[in-house]
């Protein structure tokens, strides 16, 4: 039964965690991508069209792995930054999993 309690704590607080795991991500999303990414990932933005992004939820995008996409946050793009120094592995991961949930339908 000892053994059996700290299992039990690590499986409430991962469980507790992963909402606020999403929230961090879509509000990382909404400070660090959103302007030149826009709110929906669409790109529409003054700054997304002038530099030429792609819609995120588009096949082009989401057909990249995820090794790709974390790359590309992490390291940068053409004039987009790198968020590797401003963000941790897991902070990119989940960003990677919003990234994810724009896909088209």
């Amino acid at each position: 039964m000892r053994r059996f309690v700290p299992f039990l704590v690590v499986v409430v607080l991962l469980s507790l965690s992963a909402p606020l795991i999403a929230a961090d991500a879509a509000t990382n999303f909404k400070t660090k991508c959103a302007v030149c990414h826009g709110a929906n990932g669409s790109g529409d933005t003054p700054m997304g069209k002038k530099m030429g992004v792609k819609a995120l939820g588009s096949a082009e995008v989401q057909k990249q792995s995820d090794a790709v996409l974390t790359e590309v946050i992490t390291k940068g793009k053409a004039k987009m930054p790198a968020y590797g120094g401003k963000m941790t592995p897991d902070e990119i991961k989940a960003l990677v999993a919003h990234i994810r949930s724009l896909a088209k339908k």
